[in-house]
């Protein structure tokens, strides 16, 4: 009797609803299918990088063992190595290479924190209201294509030749992308989304806290991509002004003695320390919207 009814019901079942049974365990493998060759993919992407790193590393040490090039212009990959173990060990200058990093990682994060601070809150509100932005703007504007050496020489008349010029010259470089970031991540927000939390009882700075920045935060951080990216060449240039210590001053210093390996070891430091950087950036884009591609 229950085989019977059973029966009947397969009978009379919606035909959509069979569509969808039986398109269930086809929609999952045309998923599986998919998803193969787009990790496949990617490790061929990652394999081509990793291989034309290494036919760089193979010319360069070809070039440099075969002296093609004079060393003075074009050190070996084993002297640059000797140079590095040597200052690990003994320091440049009088201190240590971790003391070098340490001075330029902290001019160039304090200079982002106080950017970060300051152009997000007034990006947002000047996104908010025009009569606002109509004030700032102009100054934004005014100083955003200057090369940033442009100005350092007026920063060091001011404020001197120690950090706080420097700090300051890198907060101006990242300051302007990330205000510029915030005030059309804000103007490009839905006003749907506004009324709709005004519709809830969201008012005052609890709008701003937790309505408009959780929203435009991947914009934020993709604006502070591009920050740190102005910031870190402004940071090599500032250093190359006027400083004592620092991986820029370190390259520059070693350029007036003709110690092209240890030139070549600052600039090798300074983009692996930028990698590095870009890729904690783009992991928290990815946590705070994995929808975005990277």
């Amino acid at each position: 009797m229950l085989g019977r009814e059973w029966g009947k019901e397969r009978l009379t079942m919606p035909s959509n609803t069979q569509e969808a049974v039986s398109h269930e365990p086809l929609e999952q493998r045309k998923v599986s299918v998919k998803a193969k060759p787009t990790a496949s993919k990617e490790w061929i992407y990652r394999s081509i990088s990793v291989g034309s790193l290494l036919i760089a590393f193979v010319l360069w040490w070809l070039v440099s063992e075969e002296k093609w090039v004079n060393s003075l212009f074009l050190p070996s990959p084993h002297v640059v190595w000797t140079a590095f173990t040597d200052i690990v060990h003994e320091g440049y200058k009088g201190q240590s290479l971790l003391i070098h990093i340490a001075t330029s990682m902290r001019r160039l994060f304090l200079a982002l924190a106080l950017a970060f601070v300051t152009a997000v809150p007034l990006g947002i509100l000047c996104g908010r209201y025009r009569w606002l932005r109509a004030i700032f703007d102009p100054f934004i504007e005014f100083y955003r294509p200057l090369p940033p050496l442009a100005y350092y020489t007026l920063l060091i008349l001011w404020f001197g030749i120690t950090d706080v010029s420097k700090v300051i010259l890198l907060f101006l470089g990242a300051f302007a992308p990330l205000f510029i970031t915030a005030v059309f991540s804000v103007q490009r927000l839905s006003k749907d989304r506004i009324n709709g939390a005004k519709s809830l009882g969201a008012s005052g700075w609890r709008m701003y806290v937790f309505v408009i920045f959780p929203s435009v935060l991947p914009e934020l951080l993709t604006g502070l991509r591009t920050a740190v990216g102005v910031s870190y060449a402004t940071l090599v240039a500032a250093e190359m002004v006027a400083a004592v210590s620092g991986v820029g001053w370190m390259v520059l210093d070693a350029s007036k003695f003709l110690r092209s390996d240890i030139m070549y070891l600052g600039i090798i430091i300074m983009a692996l320390i930028a990698i590095a950087i870009d890729l904690i950036i783009r992991s928290l884009i990815r946590r705070v919207s994995p929808w975005v591609e990277q």
